[in-house]
């Protein structure tokens, strides 16, 4: 049997789960970021953490460790949106693109529901309930709750997201995870021993401000090899948003380790129809395959919501759905 513990993370508050080799921690007063998931018998660090020395840097720009929650993921042109007859004016944090990034839950305190570890599986669940006197509501002017239960299992680590939309009109669900794989994440690896899949369709054209045209771009043969045999994650400096093509019901990106012969897996759920793919500068040893509801800038684009993925939850409406990280022979 595991456990769940609280105890401390470079100084945070966390919540470390444990079953069987596996470990995850989990910082609910950053962002609740699920920031380390690890096989400590194969010696496998799937995620991106920060180690002490980074903390600063991890609070500056958590985005580029563990899984940060993104609710609107990526940008939104000039912080507004209109939406049923409403005009929404979010925050500018942008300024050189004069964009709204990324939302409003990433950094912030969330809610510890619930913990418990059985034989079956150890968890926690944490959720934000905005009302009308949480802080985003200024911008987001909607009663619900967006809840997250991580859970660890035989079958490696489980992610279990819920938007319950609490109020009396229809709500904008929009949605996306910025997560931070770490490739090679087996000890002794290099990046040259890496090698990924991702079930992506078409690749949206972006501006100089990195929202979508609503042209589809044509793809380098390097870069159709992500749907085809499998490319290295650093083949290019990656910064790209695609829609999701599922493949034989699975929307996955598949990281193989071609020196240890085994993959990682990244089952992200079928109602994430869209990916963006970041690797910053192709040499730092990660990379970021970010499942999203919905196209980045979704509300203000001229294009059906087949398309946009654009998900409406009427009064007393449920969104849910499960991703999952595991191991796997190659």
């Amino acid at each position: 049997m595991g456990f769940v513990k609280e105890e401390l993370f470079h100084g945070e508050k966390a919540i470390t789960l444990s079953h069987g080799n596996y470990r995850a921690t989990l910082l609910p007063d950053c962002g609740g970021n699920l920031i380390s998931f690890v096989d400590t018998e194969a010696g496998y660090q799937f995620l991106r953490e920060p180690q002490a020395e980074d903390m600063e840097d991890f609070k500056s720009n958590p985005f580029a460790y563990g899984i940060p929650v993104l609710f609107p993921p990526n940008r939104m042109e000039d912080g507004r949106f209109s939406f049923e007859g409403k005009v929404y004016r979010l925050p500018i944090n942008e300024e050189a693109r004069n964009n709204h990034l990324h939302g409003f839950f990433y950094a912030v305190p969330w809610q510890v529901v619930k913990t418990e570890a059985s034989p079956q599986e150890s968890f926690v669940m944490i959720a934000q309930q905005v009302t009308e006197s949480h802080p985003a509501y200024a911008y987001f002017p909607h009663t619900f709750t967006l809840s997250m239960r991580f859970s660890l299992s035989d079958d490696g680590l489980r992610q279990d997201v819920q938007v319950i939309n609490q109020g009396s009109s229809p709500m904008p669900c929009l949605l996306g995870f910025h997560t931070a794989i770490n490739a090679p994440f087996a000890t002794g690896s290099t990046l040259e021993d890496m090698e990924f899949t991702l079930t992506i369709g078409d690749r949206w054209e972006v501006n100089d401000r990195m929202l979508p045209t609503g042209k589809i771009q044509p793809m380098s043969e390097q870069e159709m090899r992500i749907k085809g045999e499998g490319v290295s994650p650093y083949f290019t400096r990656l910064d790209n948003h695609y829609s999701a093509e599922p493949v034989k019901g699975k929307n996955q990106m598949v990281l193989t380790d071609k020196r240890k012969n085994v993959r990682l897996v990244y089952d992200a759920g079928l109602q994430y129809k869209h990916w963006m793919i970041w690797n910053r500068d192709a040499v730092s040893g990660f990379f970021c395959p970010e499942p999203q509801t919905c196209m980045v800038n979704t509300p203000n684009l001229s294009l059906p919501i087949e398309t946009t993925g654009m998900i409406v939850l009427g009064p007393e409406e449920t969104w849910q759905e499960t991703s999952r990280i595991y191991v796997e022979k190659a």
